[in-house]
C-alpha cells in the first residue's frame, strides 16, 4: 500500500469511499431533523386539506394523502420507520414513504409549496411547542418558589452585597426575588410566542406561488394567527429560533444564579439549607461528603444554552435573502438548548420543592457583620434629627468601636454609644435586632413579613 493511500484511509475514515460519501454526510439532516416529524406531517395534512378546498387537488386524493400521512406518523412514533440518509431530511423521508403507501397521489402533495417554506413551517411549529412547554415549566417552578416563600415569610436570613452580609432580609423575600425573575422569563416566552405565530406555509421557494392557494386556511388549521406577509422574509426568517434561544439563555442564567446560591448555602461553612438526597451525590473517597451535583450541573447549563444562541447568531449573520444551505445548521443547537432548558427547569423545580432552610444558621448569619448598622443610622435620622450623612459617620464610629471590643452593635452599652454621640438613648436598642430590622422595611417591595405575605398572596392569585 502506498503512503498516500494509507494516509487517505487514516483521515478518510467512513468517508474513504470518496466525495459521494462525504457529500451525503454533510448534506443530510435526517439524523437530527427527524425530531420534527409530527410537525412536518401536521403541516402536510393541513396543506393537503387546503389544496382540496381550493380545487387544486381532488377530495379523494387529499383524503388518501391525509390518511397515508397518519400511517407514516404512527410508524415513526412506533419506532418501525426506516429513516434514510440518502433522502436527506425528514420531509423527503416522509414523502418517499407516503408514495410507497398511497402511490401517485403522494406526488401531488408538494403542489404550491417548497421545501423552503415547508421546513420554515415545521421548525416554527416545533419551536412554538417548546415555548409552550417552557411556559408550563417556568410556571411550575414559580409555584414551588412561592411555596418556599410561604413557608418562611418571617424567617430571618442575611441579605448580601458583594457576597458580604449587608442587611437582614426574610427567607420569603429572597424566594420571591426568583419568582419575579421567572415572571419576566414567562413574559418573554409569551411575548416571543405571540410574535412568532405567523405561518410561512405557502411562501413556496421564496416568491409565493401561482396556484390559487388559501394561506389563511392553512394558517388557521395550524394554529397560527395569520400568514406571514412577505414570502421572502417567511422563508429567510429564523428570528423565532433566536428569540427562543434568548429566552432560554436568560432563564438559564436565572437558574444558574440560584444554583450558585444553593452550592454556597449547602456548604459546611454556611449550612443555610439542606438539599434533598434526590439531588445530591456522595464522594467516591470521602464518606462524609454530600455534593450538590444537580445544582452544579444546572449552573453549567447556561454555557451550553448561551453557546447555542451565539452559534445560531453566527450562522445567520451575513446571509443574503432568502434561503442558503447554511440554515440547515439552525436546528441542532436549538434542539440541544431546548433539551437542556426543559431538564434544567424540571431539576430546579424538584430541588426547590425539596429544599429545607435551616433557621438557626440563617438567623445567626443575619445578625453577624453589623447587619443592623443601617437601622442604627436610620434611627439617628428619625429620633436624633441628624442629617443622614452625619448619622452615617456616627454609625461608622460605633461599628469601629464594636470591632475594637470584638462584639456586635447590640452588645455596646448605652454609655459606649453616648461617648460617640450624646443624643443616643436606650430606645436605639429597639431597632438593633434582626427581627426589628426586617419588620421595619415596610415600603412597597420591602422585606417586612407583612409585605412578603402580600406578595405571596398576589403571586398565588396570578399563578392560580
Amino acid at each position: 500500500m502506498s503512503e498516500t493511500k494509507s494516509s487517505n484511509a487514516m483521515w478518510g475514515g467512513r468517508f474513504a469511499d470518496g466525495p459521494d460519501a462525504i457529500m451525503e454526510a454533510i448534506n443530510a439532516s435526517i439524523g437530527f431533523d427527524q425530531r420534527m416529524a409530527r410537525q412536518d406531517i401536521e403541516g402536510s395534512r393541513a396543506h393537503a386539506a387546503m389544496l382540496a378546498a381550493t380545487g387544486i387537488l381532488t377530495d379523494s386524493d387529499a383524503e388518501v394523502i391525509r390518511e397515508g400521512l397518519l400511517t407514516v406518523l404512527s410508524e415513526i412514533e412506533g419506532g418501525t420507520f426506516a429513516f434514510s440518509t440518502a433522502l436527506e431530511d425528514i420531509h423527503m423521508n416522509v414523502e418517499a414513504r407516503l408514495k410507497e403507501l398511497v402511490g401517485e397521489p403522494a406526488g401531488r402533495l408538494h403542489t404550491g409549496r417548497s421545501r423552503n417554506d415547508q421546513v420554515a413551517t415545521d421548525f416554527r411549529l416545533w419551536v412554538r411547542d417548546q415555548l409552550d412547554a417552557m411556559d408550563a415549566g417556568i410556571t411550575a417552578l414559580m409555584k414551588v418558589f412561592v411555596a418556599q416563600a410561604e413557608a418562611g415569610p418571617d424567617m430571618v436570613m442575611p441579605g448580601f452585597t458583594h457576597l458580604q452580609t449587608a442587611q437582614p432580609v426574610t427567607w420569603g423575600h429572597h424566594m420571591l426575588a426568583y419568582v419575579e425573575m421567572l415572571g419576566r422569563d414567562l413574559s418573554r416566552v409569551r411575548d416571543a410566542r405571540a410574535r412568532m405565530n405567523e405561518s410561512p406555509l405557502g411562501a413556496a421557494a421564496l416568491a409565493g406561488t401561482g396556484f390559487p392557494i388559501d394561506r389563511d386556511m392553512t394558517a388557521d388549521a395550524l394554529g397560527f394567527d395569520r400568514p406571514a406577509a412577505n414570502s421572502l422574509d417567511a422563508v429567510a426568517d429564523r428570528d423565532f429560533a433566536l428569540e427562543f434561544l434568548s429566552c432560554c439563555s436568560i432563564c438559564a442564567m436565572h437558574l444558574s444564579r440560584f444554583a450558585e446560591e444553593l452550592v454556597i448555602w449547602s456548604s459546611a461553612q454556611f449550612r443555610f439549607v439542606t438539599i434533598s438526597d434526590r439531588f445530591s451525590t456522595g464522594s467516591s473517597i470521602m464518606p462524609q461528603k454530600k455534593n450538590p451535583d444537580a445544582a452544579e450541573l444546572l449552573r453549567a447549563k447556561i454555557g451550553r444554552i448561551t453557546g447555542a444562541l451565539m452559534s445560531l447568531l453566527m450562522v445567520m449573520k451575513g446571509l443574503p435573502l432568502t434561503y442558503s444551505k447554511d440554515m440547515q445548521e439552525d436546528k441542532e443547537q436549538v434542539f440541544d438548548a431546548a433539551d437542556s432548558m426543559m431538564l434544567s427547569l424540571a431539576a430546579m423545580t424538584g430541588m426547590v420543592a425539596d429544599l429545607r432552610p435551616n433557621p438557626e444558621p440563617l438567623r445567626a448569619a443575619a445578625a453577624a457583620g453589623f447587619s443592623t448598622a443601617t437601622d442604627l443610622a436610620d434611627w439617628l435620622v428619625r429620633e436624633a434629627g441628624m442629617p443622614f450623612r452625619e448619622a452615617h459617620h456616627v454609625t461608622g464610629a460605633l461599628v469601629k468601636m464594636a470591632e475594637d471590643k470584638d462584639c456586635d452593635l447590640p452588645d455596646l452599652t448605652l454609655a459606649d454609644m453616648q461617648s460617640v454621640h450624646e443624643d443616643i438613648t436606650d430606645d436605639v436598642y429597639s431597632v438593633l435586632t434582626v427581627e426589628a430590622s426586617v419588620a421595619s422595611r415596610r415600603s412597597y417591595g420591602g422585606t417586612s413579613p407583612e409585605r412578603v405575605r402580600e406578595q405571596i398572596a398576589r403571586w398565588k392569585e396570578v399563578l392560580g
